[in-house]
């Protein structure tokens, strides 16, 4: 077994550390503002995602297993709850999960860590819904 494949190391220690996590951060930011169809998920971010990127980048050390970054300076992420103010849906949850999928493929090299990360942000996403699917407020108004 390799040691990037060992079955005691953390997800962050696997992936590459801070350098691979910046990197995922920064394809999938950038993936969001260049695709047209993640413009609704786009459009609940602020028009500089450098303080979006650099939350999710602290937040995703921790939660791989590096350290903890967001912990440190904000507390107990609570991600639901400080997602509240904006309308997620299925929609928004999809779009975010396409460029955090198109991102993991450009940027994790190791399939299995690739799926397994996959999967536990699809788990991520679906717990950030906060609006029923029969409402019909517009993406990215606040409810």
């Amino acid at each position: 077994m390799t040691p990037d494949t060992a079955p005691d190391l953390t997800p962050y220690q696997r992936i590459g550390g801070e350098p691979a996590v910046r990197t995922l951060v920064t394809r999938f930011y950038a993936l969001m503002d260049e695709l047209p169809e993640t413009y609704g998920i786009r459009k609940l971010h602020a028009a500089d995602l450098g303080g979006s990127a650099e939350k999710l980048f602290e937040f995703l050390s921790g939660w791989l297993g590096g350290p903890q970054l967001f912990i440190e300076k904000y507390g107990h992420p609570m991600l639901r709850r400080r997602h509240f103010p904006f309308s997620i849906g299925r929609t928004e949850r999809d779009q975010w999960l396409h460029c955090m999928r198109l991102a993991l493929d450009e940027t994790v090299e190791d399939a299995t860590l690739r799926e397994t990360l996959y999967t536990a942000f699809a788990q991520l996403a679906d717990h950030m819904r906060n609006r029923p699917e029969s409402d019909t407020a517009p993406t990215g108004v606040p409810r």
